[in-house]
């Protein structure tokens, strides 16, 4: 059956099959246009497939035919088989596998990074792009999981003038916190562009502690900000300036609502709005203005361009990765409007007033998008690369044979002193795969912008 799959995403990588398009509100008459530009019927099912820009010869055309076909009959005579593969996605230990490969392959990858630290002062430049690589190698891990595992796809709706600079720039990258998986959307988009190893990010600084993600980081130098602006002025700014003469592409993503949405934040937020005088935002939290100001002010000049993203769910879907883990298939359309660094106010209260009228668009698009299904501009697909999945399959291979020789070795001696730590084990590993996955969880994220900080919402 994995057999089976991996030949679907092969023959599909330039024709993406969505069963679930031909029933979604998107669909109506707001949308067929939109909708007709990137899309044809398949040749056997009747269903929607997405062009991507590929050039698909006769000959695979041929083998897509054959495909669909075969899929479609399989998928009706035998739909007790795709239900057991749902069933197996779900189970506890398909997840445990997950998080000890991930936790074994990040200890060791943590380990070499901090061996790297000797070439810092040999050769930056060269500890940089190694660090790039290492850092691919935990990251793409839970992109795999969204893209291969859950089968989670993102549409990007975009200029098709601009769509080919995407990739090949350094760029600020502003996006909505509102979606438990966003952070991972924003991944999925940078491993299709190719840039993944090497995306930034503004991030609190306890997160800098946090093993495996957070030391991933601090090696491949993520900013760190205390969300107190005294503090922050200084190190932001000097830790910004240290990426100006970084050798390869990146994308600097910047949360600046400074929280993720939850509707007592959004209250809060918006009396402050109302006192500041600032127009009523429906389904952002006010911006903090100082640290993108900061961002672009030290930026400028080796970035050409801010990307404006604006992240939603069709049908509603409300996202976790809980539901990633469990293999759930989500649906996200992205819009994203590049805007030359040049368009961007120099001085700061300008800036500041810039990113205001900014999220008052955002909110816009967003209230669009609620009511006909769809963001403005042309929808494309990237096109999904296999490294995620071969470098998930290469650290499988490497970990989990000896830990199963392990586990057999432990059971079949008998100690019960053995079977007992083994337990403990086991209960511990499932606390703490209760607890990353916690961590992601909108009702249990951070207390910034809540009322009791509401005194530190300023600009």
């Amino acid at each position: 059956m994995l057999v089976f799959k991996l030949l679907s995403s092969c023959l599909t990588q330039a024709y993406k099959v969505d069963e679930r398009a031909a029933e979604q509100a998107r669909w109506d008459e707001a949308s067929k246009e939109t909708i007709k530009k990137t899309t044809k019927p398949c040749p056997r099912c009747s269903v929607p497939i997405e062009k991507n820009d590929a050039f698909l010869s006769p000959g695979s055309f041929f083998l897509l035919e054959i495909f669909c076909e075969n899929l479609f009959i399989f998928e009706q005579k035998h739909p007790h088989v795709m239900d057991l593969i749902a069933l197996l996605k779900s189970q506890f230990l398909c997840h445990l596998i997950f998080f000890y490969v991930f936790i074994a392959s990040g200890l060791i990858v943590n380990i070499i990074q901090l061996f790297t630290l000797a070439l810092w002062p040999i050769n930056k430049q060269l500890f940089r792009r190694i660090n790039c690589r290492l850092s691919y190698c935990i990251s793409s891990q839970l992109v795999m999981l969204l893209e291969w595992w859950s089968g989670t796809e993102c549409t990007i709706y975009t200029d098709p003038h601009v769509y080919p600079k995407y990739g090949k720039e350094n760029a600020i990258v502003i996006l909505n916190h509102k979606f438990e998986i966003d952070f991972l959307c924003g991944w999925s988009l940078s491993e299709r562009l190719g840039i993944l190893g090497n995306s930034k990010v503004l991030a609190k600084k306890e997160l800098a502690y946090v093993p495996i993600i957070g030391w991933m980081w601090y090696f491949t130098e993520m900013i760190f900000c205390t969300r107190k602006w005294e503090q922050d002025r200084q190190t932001v700014a000097k830790s910004l300036l240290h990426l100006r003469d970084y050798p390869e592409k990146y994308l600097f993503l910047i949360h600046c609502e400074g929280t993720r949405f939850t509707e007592k934040k959004h209250q809060i937020s918006m009396q402050v709005a109302q006192a500041k005088g600032l127009p009523s935002l429906k389904h952002h939290l006010l911006p903090r203005t100082k640290g993108f100001a900061i961002t672009v002010r030290c930026l400028r000049g080796v970035v050409p361009a801010v990307y404006d993203c604006t992240l939603n769910f069709r049908n509603n879907e409300n996202p976790t990765l809980l539901g990633v883990l469990n293999g759930k298939k989500y649906h996200a359309d992205c819009y994203v409007r590049r805007i030359p660094m040049e368009d961007i106010p120099d001085d700061d209260d300008q800036c500041s007033a810039w990113l205001h009228k900014l999220y008052q668009e955002k909110d816009a698009f967003q209230e669009e998008y609620y009511r006909t299904g769809v963001f403005p501009e042309t929808p494309k697909v990237p096109p999904r690369r296999p490294w995620a999945l071969l470098n998930w399959l290469f650290w499988a291979s490497l970990l989990l044979y000896p830990f199963f020789r392990f586990l057999v070795s432990m059971v079949s001696s008998g100690s019960s002193v053995t079977l007992a730590s083994f337990i403990v084990i086991f209960c511990m590993a499932s606390m703490g795969v209760r607890w990353m996955i916690g961590v992601t969880e909108i009702d249990k994220g951070s207390a910034y912008g809540n009322s009791d900080n509401r005194h530190k919402h300023s600009d």
